[in-house]
């Protein structure tokens, strides 16, 4: 494939469609930015030469006005000079120097027009270049956080969590089966000291009753 078809192909192509249909898009966005890459030098190779050439034609070009300058100040002199012979074969130069001349510029012309779309390639292909960049780092972040919540996913599905919560709710069980039974035994020793205060209440009136009794048979005797 030539560097032109390649390039239109590349410059042409629906990225996000090819990585949709990729099994791997990293892998697959990692081997379309080397292609841009190896296609813009390819490129700027291309137009590198083709400026060497412009300068060459442009070189080429400057003598050959030269010349037929100078063949024409030949012709005028022979004439002068009355040697028609000479001003023939001057003129004859000076034709095919402007012929040559001709051709160069028309060949310069072609090459200018041929750097322009160059350079309107290599500022196509490298806004392409940053566009899939940035699709790649698009690519990357969204594979790196599809890997945490997956990692995280599998974590809740280990049951770990049912468990800690299961030894959690146990640990819960347990603190308030101790708590109830520290109450219980709360309401038992003030239920305790209660029935004691009545039975001690109850001793002490019956012992009233009998010091009562006591005190009435002496007086009866």
């Amino acid at each position: 494939m030539g560097i032109f078809s390649r390039f239109a192909d590349i410059v042409n192509s629906n990225i996000s469609s090819l990585l949709d249909k990729a099994e791997d898009p990293e892998k697959m966005i990692r081997l379309i930015i080397q292609e841009m890459e190896d296609t813009l030098v390819e490129v700027r190779t291309h137009s590198a030469k083709a400026l060497a050439d412009n300068k060459e034609l442009t070189r080429r070009i400057e003598f050959l006005e030269e010349q037929v300058e100078d063949w024409k100040n030949k012709a005028s002199l022979a004439i002068q000079k009355q040697r028609e012979d000479l001003a023939r074969g001057a003129l004859i130069e000076k034709q095919k120097a402007e012929e040559q001349l001709k051709n160069l510029r028309n060949e310069k012309t072609l090459l200018t027009e041929s750097i322009e779309k160059l350079a309107g390639e290599i500022s196509k292909l490298e806004t392409k270049i940053i566009e899939t960049r940035a699709k790649q780092k698009s690519i990357v972040m969204r594979r790196q956080a599809a890997g945490h919540r997956r990692d995280i996913k599998k974590q809740l599905h280990t049951g770990k969590t049912e468990e800690a919560m299961s030894k959690f709710e146990q640990y819960e069980r347990k603190i308030d089966e101790l708590e109830a039974e520290a109450d219980s035994y709360d309401l038992g020793g003030k239920g305790k000291d209660l029935n004691q205060e009545f039975a001690e209440l109850q001793a002490d009136d019956e012992i009233e009753q009998e010091l009562e009794k006591l005190k009435k048979s002496l007086q009866d005797k």
